[in-house]
Parts: structure tokens; sequence; C-alpha cells
């Protein structure tokens, strides 16, 4: 039996109303990392009038000069470090989009040189970590926001509507996660897969996406404990890289988890079972269930897990006032005309701007952080861990 419309459904509707944008003052912006995903960050600054990309800074000689080249930013000065940069640079916010171990230090470097930041995900590679970026951030009193750009795709805030609705009751227990039957990222070079750089695999790339949904649907609510564990079948395995009949290079250097899972115990007497691959022999790792009291919530997983949903919502609840089981499907939300990354950015600049608070603030993200951290400290030990998070 299924229910074609349950009350409050039309709640849930998403605003797609666009502000207009303020040209009269310009926002001057820098990049550290020239990387891939700083060109996204390129192409959706350049759609913004109000926004001037200034300078560029990367540790390669040479790829600041030919990203610049390639978007066309006439008049951006490069630098051999962001450090370089912010010293001879007067800049009111800039996008960090270096791998995932220098995150940290260029993002506290940026905040004591007055900077708002713009910080790519991972937020960075340790709980510790996390806690100096944000004594810097609140020492500078300057905007710090990290880049979770699935939060602004409506299907993904009509979940936290859903939730906090209160009509699947109290939240008890949740499964997500995401999984790519193949998909570890060395098309982009090998700081992905390499200790030295990245730190975390699959848990940074992919992972800190799948608990940000749920998380944030739930509010946020503190990690207390985790039991974790990851693994590196894939990457370390010779035959995986085969191409064409040809080893590659990779399974020497591979230094990061492929997969990994955990059962987190947070606040409030829920338990998250959590799993992330970026290889399985799986076509996916089973669908996101939040489950409640008086209903629960199924999100279609994907086959190659990015942020997204596979399909239309459901929840499960019973006909009021009896036991009859219903399902009610929620149709997919359109996705916004110019796309998560331009207002995951557009978002940011608008709290510069107006001085505002980040719109996906580093208080949040600190738990996402310590829960991925503590999975690996888990692995390593065998054993449950008590999550630990320093005094701010």
């Amino acid at each position: 039996m299924a229910e074609k419309k349950p009350a409050g459904l039309d709640a849930f509707k998403e605003d797609q109303s666009v502000k207009t944008i303020d040209t009269s003052k310009k926002i001057k912006v820098g990049i550290i990392g020239t990387g891939w995903i700083a060109e996204a960050h390129a192409i959706e600054y350049k759609k913004m009038p109000d926004v001037e990309l200034v300078a560029l800074a990367d540790l390669i000689p040479g790829k600041a000069e030919k990203f610049k080249e390639t978007w066309g930013l006439e008049g951006a000065r490069c630098y051999l470090s962001g450090h370089e940069m912010l010293e001879n640079e007067e800049l009111d916010a800039v996008s960090i989009c270096t791998y995932n171990r220098q995150h940290a230090p260029c993002a506290i470097d940026a905040l004591e040189h007055g900077v708002n930041v713009m910080l790519e995900k991972p937020f960075c590679v340790t709980t510790e970590e996390a806690v100096d970026v944000i004594r810097a951030e609140k020492k500078s009193g300057k905007i710090l926001s990290i880049g979770f750009q699935p939060r602004f795709n409506p299907n993904m805030r009509l979940i936290k509507q859903i939730v906090q609705s209160g009509q699947l009751g109290k939240i008890y227990y949740i499964q997500t996660g995401g999984g790519r039957r193949r998909g570890i990222p060395t098309p982009f070079g090998t700081t992905f897969i390499e200790d030295a750089t990245a730190g975390i695999g699959a848990m940074a790339d992919i992972g800190c996406y799948s608990l940000d949904m749920v998380l944030n649907a739930l509010g946020y609510p503190k990690p207390l404990t985790v039991s974790g564990f990851t693994t590196d079948y894939f990457g370390k395995n010779p035959e995986y890289w085969t191409v064409e009949g040809k080893p590659a290079n990779y399974a020497d250097i591979f230094g990061v988890d492929d997969f990994a899972g955990g059962l987190i115990r947070l606040e409030g007497g829920i338990i998250l079972d959590f799993r992330i691959a970026w290889a399985m022999n799986l076509d996916t790792s089973g669908d996101t269930i939040i489950m409640g009291t008086k209903g629960s919530l199924r999100i279609p997983s994907t086959e190659c897990w990015n942020g997204s949903i596979g399909g239309p919502l459901k929840i499960y609840h019973d006909v009021e006032s009896t036991r009859i089981g219903v399902a009610t499907e929620i149709p997919m939300q359109k996705s916004l005309p110019e796309g998560e990354f331009y207002h995951k950015l557009r978002s940011f600049l608008d709290a510069v701007k107006e001085g505002g608070k980040a719109p996906v603030p580093s208080s949040e993200i600190l738990y996402n952080q310590a829960i991925i951290d503590h999975i690996v400290k888990s692995s390593k030990l065998g054993r449950e861990v008590e999550v630990v998070i320093p005094e701010i």
C-alpha cells in the first residue's frame, strides 16, 4: 500500500530563488594549490561579477602560471607558496585547494593573515589539526567555511527537513556510506593515494560527504566512541593496477585506505553504521537508512558515490492510529540551475561581504573529522576508542 502524500509534505519544497549580487564592491580572491579541484573554483569564481581572482600559488614551479593561462586569469600574480602570496597580497578571501596534509597549515596561515578561508574538504587529517585551525579561526575573527557542496543540493536539504520535522520520531539507528566498484582517483596524480600528501584515502575523499549527509540532518550530535577498521586490499594489489596487460607503479606507493568502516555511538543514543569504498567487488555497499520511532527514511545509493542520491526518497511509517505500514515516495528535487559548487562558493562570499556566518561551519565538520580520525586510530589499535576532542 502506498500513500500519495503524507501530512506536511508541502513543507519540504525547496526555495530556489537566487539572490541579486551587489557588484559595487569587488572581492579579491586567491587560490592556494592549482590542481584539478582548483579548476572548479576558478570556473565558478569567473561567473561572479563581484569577484577578482588576483593571485595563485602552487609549490610546483610553473604550475600556477599554466593554470593562469589555461583559465584566462589575466592579471593574476603567481607565487611558489601560499605564505608568499599571503605576505604580498591584500586578499579578502582564499580558496585552499591543496592536498589533505597541507589543509591545516595553509588555513592557519591565511587566518593569521586576516583572510577569510574557503577550505576544500576534507577539513584536514587529524582531530588535533582541526582544533588548531578552529583556534586560529576564533582568534582571527574571520570566516572559515568547509567545502561540502552537497549541502547545497535540494535533495540533501530535503533529507534534513524530513529529519528535523519530527515525522520520523526519535532517531536511533543510521546506516550510511557509499562506494565505487573501481574508483581509486589516480587519474589526478598520486596525491590522493600517498600517505605523505593525503594522509587519509576514501574516507577523506568521499566518506566525509556521506557522514555529513546524515550528521547534518541530525544537527551534528557529538560522537562518543568509535569501533573502526580500514583496509588497502585493492590499492596494494598490483593486479588492480594492471592496464592493458601492463602493471602500473601505484601499488608500491599506495599508503591510505581504499575501504573503511566504523560503528559510531553518538550523543542522544544514536548508533551510526558507516562504510565507504574506493574499490570493492560490489556495485554498492547499500542505501542510507535513517531509522526512527515513528518512521524511517531510505536514501537510495548510487553506483559511483559522489555526494548525491540514487533516486526518490522513501518514508516508511504507519497510517495514523493504525498498524498499517505504508511507504511514501518523495519526488527528487531539481538541482539548482547554477549547481551546488557555485552555491558553495557564493554562500561563502556572501557571508564575507555581509559579515554573516560560515555556511558550512568548522564547529560541525570538527565532529566529521573526529569520526574519520578515530576510525583510523581504532583500526590501528584493533579496538573501540573514545572520541577525544581537545578543548578549543
